[in-house]
């Protein structure tokens, strides 16, 4: 067999390869689990108002779970399907990224920040909404900023970047807080209501969410200038390309086409369950000025 001959067979071999790989690329191993199975899970939050939780029927619910429910359409229609069973899966900050990332879950919809981190270990697409994190206290605390003299313990919730940026906070102003993880947000609330803490850091919009479901929604505040700047972005599994497409590709579209605005305004703008209070939060800026030019792309 000459010299030139096997070069030519190398050549088309890998010329196929290159093929069989760009076509599995395309295609996606996700992608092609769910078409054969076609089924899709999203996680969700048990009290991430108004991103993500349960009504009083137990039902999740919320703005990220309206979009997710939108990225699941979109994923049937590439892949032709004639149904597409969705399901639920109920996470917590300590366990969302493993639920994504053992593939428990497709996607996770609640109040995720993409951060660097974070994308060690997932993908994210494009924001829903940026916030901040700053306290929330009740509503006679003379507690206005983190540094107040009448803070000496502040509550966050477990696995949560408003934890790490109250721990970091706490370290470069020397406050020496005392700092409580709670388990979910809901319980950091009851600690503040019940004076085990002075204060709750979270994302503002949580924040107010979740002082808009208690019984006395005027008996808390939120207070403060922001701790951190917070892109909170649908979670997806790390190193699934044809998947992150489809998903990133129909954000893109709800935004140019105004759909995700009218979502936005539907939980952010008009009264929600729990209490059917409004949180009348207009899309901030920051939010109105990402989505002009959508990325997934975050410092």
């Amino acid at each position: 067999m000459s010299h030139g001959f096997c070069a030519r067979a190398l050549l088309v071999a890998a010329s196929l390869l290159a093929a069989f790989s760009l076509a599995q690329a395309q295609t996606g191993a996700l992608l092609d689990r769910i078409k054969a199975e076609k089924k899709l899970v999203l996680a969700h939050r048990e009290s991430s108002v108004p991103f993500s939780y349960l009504d009083p029927q137990g039902r999740p619910v919320g703005y990220a779970l309206d979009v997710c429910v939108m990225l699941a359409k979109a994923v049937q229609r590439s892949l032709a399907l004639d149904r597409l069973d969705v399901s639920y899966l109920q996470v917590t900050p300590a366990n969302r990224i493993e639920a994504i990332e053992k593939g428990r879950a497709h996607m996770e919809c609640g109040s995720t920040t993409n951060n660097a981190a974070r994308r060690q270990q997932v993908a994210f697409t494009v924001p829903h909404f940026i916030t901040g994190a700053r306290l929330l206290v009740k509503a006679d605390s003379p507690i206005d900023r983190i540094d107040h003299p009448a803070l000496k313990a502040a509550v966050s919730t477990r696995n949560t970047t408003p934890l790490a940026a109250l721990r970091k906070v706490d370290f470069e102003r020397q406050l020496k807080l005392d700092i409580i993880e709670a388990d979910d947000h809901e319980r950091a609330v009851e600690m503040v209501e019940d004076g085990r803490a002075q204060a709750f850091a979270m994302d503002d919009v949580l924040l107010f969410g979740l002082a808009a479901g208690r019984p006395d929604p005027k008996a808390l505040k939120v207070v403060g200038k922001f701790l951190t700047t917070e892109p909170l972005a649908i979670m997806l599994p790390k190193d699934e390309p044809a998947f992150k497409k489809v998903i990133d590709d129909e954000m893109r579209r709800m935004i140019y086409s105004g759909e995700i605005q009218q979502i936005y305004r539907r939980w952010f703008e008009q009264p929600i369950p729990p209490r059917n209070v409004a949180l009348n939060l207009p899309a901030s800026y920051l939010l109105r000025d990402l989505w002009k030019y959508p990325t997934d792309q975050m410092p």
